[in-house]
């Protein structure tokens, strides 16, 4: 394969994790922010994140362990989100909880964008 095929490939999943835990971050804030409710239809978001997350599962099949992971942050970070909307944001536990998830998407996505960039520069 090609080196510029092989770039290509690498930089699609490189970007559709970067969007999923772009989407998957602004769920989560969504969850404690009725600002960041209001700017965006809840509706729209959970189609870019039910259609990305399909479209990255797609391209993870190569690779049954990583989808299976990723498959697990997802199911974990929406149930975390939908344990805070239940309880509250004032509720310590769920919100302690959130913030971690939201600490961690953000620690990959900064990685991950810094990754995409050293790509497409290539």
């Amino acid at each position: 394969m090609p080196a510029s095929a092989s770039s290509i490939d690498h930089i699609e999943v490189t970007a559709a994790l970067v969007r999923l835990y772009v989407f998957l971050a602004q769920y989560l804030d969504r969850c404690v922010d009725d600002a960041a409710r209001k700017s965006f239809p809840d509706s729209e978001l959970r189609a870019h994140l039910t259609e990305t997350r399909r479209q990255l599962m797609d391209i993870l099949t190569v690779n049954p362990v990583v989808k299976a992971k990723v498959e697990k942050e997802c199911d974990r970070i929406l149930t975390v989100g939908a344990a805070c909307l239940k309880d509250g944001a004032g509720h310590a536990a769920s919100l302690d909880a959130l913030k971690a998830e939201r600490a961690v998407l953000q620690n990959k996505t900064i990685a991950l964008s810094d990754l995409l960039a050293v790509f497409r520069a290539q």
